[in-house]
């Protein structure tokens, strides 16, 4: 027999070896897939934990866990910990004291209590902690001990089970307008079937009153070929790609459009239009673009910028691109945003230009020169994103492991992380360009119908903001 410490063996305690005082405990990350695998599992579909736009007008306006999932990790704990295997529950009462949100890592840790030899039973105090060292969850639990020993090999790790919501992701994604007017916009030279359908999608869908600008033979050939029907929407005619921008960006300063969405013509002809001293769209702002992205493996939308226009952004251009980034949380519904300034490590390094501009930033924000988010870095990535790392490495922030807004070094290492995560980790990607005079979207030329779609969200709730602040 393989020895007592070798631990690919589960070995569990019988009634005469467990001892009062004895513990064990447990830690789990709640994920957004534990929500849901658990809601499938039991039939419990309490919008209070399965769906957010419930949650936002709840108690605690955001996702919870169902109070038994804790309760099931007690179980976990006496059943494959101490005692272990051959322990079989036979009574449990729990009382809930605060809720666990996504994101939440709890300790389950039971305690041996009492033991009763005319029946082998013996009662565990149950505690369970969040991050914070707040009880969540207290109780007690009794159990049947095992009365022969057993050692049992380990299972190997269980499958990776994922649920592939992205369509559920995407039409929460469009419900976000629901009600609003559509929001006239300039199409630019939308002359390949993605960037054409993406148009008509959200036309369709009730977002924009799309003014299609670019070749009209082409788009009309463009849209037949593809079975697009162009019913109800305005065309007007370009001779290419750089008037197609030019007659778009025109189209915005005379009032036509409040929002201007890119086709198939490369970004640079798009933005050297925006950016002319004489015709542009200019604001007193940096121009700045920002990835809005839902990754199913994290609990809360992510803002990433800037990944498309500055290359290698200033400080002081930082300080703009984290203004605009704010002023788009505000907008979605974020009243007071955690920004993570990120770097490769986590602390300032004279060497790292990165970290020397987050320390600025954050001074910054301390003296009212950047408001209405919290501030936080440098910060590697995994700190950001993960509070698990955060605490493992000993950081204490409000931002770190919490973060919405991430905020690059440069353009190079924002488009990778961009990417990576819509192609990696099947986010759902809106893209839009802040610090103009009118939302701008901009994806990529590969990108999805849909994608261009869901970027025609966020533009038409900047655009709806702009005519309640009177910017229009």
């Amino acid at each position: 027999m393989p020895n007592n410490s070798d631990s690919t063996y589960l070995d569990n305690k019988t009634f005469d070896e467990i001892r009062i005082g004895d513990s064990s405990c447990l830690s789990r990350t709640l994920m957004p897939e534990d929500v849901k695998l658990f809601a499938i599992l039991t039939g419990d579909f309490n919008p209070t934990v399965v769906d957010p736009s419930y949650t936002q007008s709840s108690l605690f306006r955001e996702v919870i866990a169902h109070g038994m999932w804790s309760g099931s990790l007690i179980s976990t704990v006496l059943g494959t910990q101490y005692p272990g295997p051959g322990t079989i529950l036979v009574d449990q009462a729990l009382h809930f004291a605060r809720p666990v949100s996504i994101g939440d890592t709890i300790t389950i840790t039971v305690t041996v209590k009492q033991k009763f030899p005319h029946n082998q039973h013996v009662i565990f105090d149950c505690v369970c902690t969040n991050q914070d060292g707040l009880q969540v969850v207290r109780g007690t639990a009794e159990i049947l001990a095992p009365l022969e020993k057993v050692r049992h090999l380990k299972r190997g790790d269980m499958p990776a089970v994922r649920i592939d919501d992205k369509h559920e992701r995407y039409t929460q994604m469009l419900s976000r307008v629901k009600g609003l007017a559509p929001i006239p916009t300039a199409v630019a030279h939308p002359c390949d079937a993605e960037s054409l359908k993406g148009a008509v999608m959200a036309f369709q869908a009730g977002i924009i009153e799309p003014i299609l600008v670019g070749p009209e033979s082409k788009i009309r050939s463009v849209a037949e070929e593809n079975g697009i029907d162009l019913s109800g929407i305005r065309i007007v005619n370009a001779a290419h790609s750089h008037d197609s921008a030019a007659l778009a960006v025109s189209l915005v300063r005379t009032g036509d459009a409040e929002a201007l969405m890119k086709g198939s013509l490369h970004t640079d002809e798009l933005m050297a239009e925006v950016v002319s001293r004489a015709n542009g769209l200019r604001t007193c702002r940096r121009i700045s673009h920002v990835f809005l992205m839902d990754v199913p493996t994290y609990p809360r939308p992510l803002l990433i910028t800037d990944a498309a226009i500055n290359i290698a952004p200033t400080l002081e251009e930082k300080a703009d691109i984290i203004r605009n980034a704010i002023d788009l949380a505000h907008i979605i519904g974020i009243p007071e945003p955690k920004v993570a300034i990120l770097s490769a490590v986590e602390t300032v390094n004279p060497k790292i230009q990165s970290t020397l501009d987050a320390a600025a930033l954050c001074k910054m924000a301390d003296r009212g020169q950047i408001k209405g988010g919290i501030l936080d870095g440098p910060l590697a990535f995994d700190n950001a994103i993960s509070i698990v790392a955060a605490k493992t490495k000993g950081i204490v922030s409000a931002v770190a492991g919490h973060a919405e807004i991430l905020v690059v070094p440069d353009l190079e290492s924002g488009n990778m992380l961009a990417k990576q995560l819509e192609y990696l980790a099947n986010a759902l990607t809106a893209g839009i360009v802040l610090g103009t005079r009118v939302p701008i979207v901009l994806t990529s030329r590969a990108d999805s119908a849909e994608t261009r779609t869901a970027s025609c969200v966020i533009a038409a709730l900047i655009a709806h903001a702009n005519r309640k602040n009177g910017t229009v």
